[in-house]
């Protein structure tokens, strides 16, 4: 699908933006990671926090983690393993200051059940280290200097692939 003259210049990222899941359904999205079984990898949008990642659920009609069948519901939080994972591997390779990571289910925003996986390092303000992501400034979610970039793109591959290795592993039958 190209680009038309009268598209603006930031027409792709409003695109894929105003529908994630959508575009990681379609496989248009920009920072998908992978597809695993129970939804889409994609990197966070912002990466103050660098290697924020975020789990898209598969299933169109499911806003919490409890409307997926049980089942669904084990493959989903298993996959947010295996994502943190790779998450962990890869960022612990490129900033030893990882501390932890910190998942989280919120469903406030999003119409469909998505997870989050942020890393915190240790150089991170130590007020805001011990308190929830959330806690950050706004600013820090929407400014350009967070957002993902073409810097990113090598950590995003590195995930991308540990993210692989880790499922053929685990999928292994």
């Amino acid at each position: 699908m190209g680009r038309h003259s009268s598209d603006g210049p930031d027409s792709f990222e409003i695109d894929w933006r105003a529908d994630e899941r959508g575009a990681a359904q379609r496989g248009e999205h920009p920072l998908l990671l992978a597809s695993m079984r129970s939804g889409w990898a994609v990197m966070g949008a912002t990466q103050f926090l660098p290697g924020y990642a975020v789990l898209i659920a598969r299933q169109d009609d499911v806003l919490h983690l409890t409307d997926l069948p049980r089942e669904q519901r084990a493959d989903f939080l298993a996959d947010l393993g295996l994502l943190g994972e790779a998450v962990m591997t890869v960022c612990n390779g490129l900033d030893p200051s990882l501390r932890r990571l910190n998942y989280e289910i919120l469903g406030n925003r999003e119409r469909y059940l998505c997870a989050h996986v942020f890393p915190r390092y240790g150089w991170e303000d130590p007020e805001l280290l011990s308190e929830p992501v959330w806690h950050y400034p706004a600013d820090r979610w929407t400014s350009p200097r967070d957002a993902y970039a073409e810097e990113h793109e090598p950590m995003r591959e590195a995930i991308s692939r540990q993210l692989h290795r880790i499922m053929a592993e685990a999928y292994a039958p």
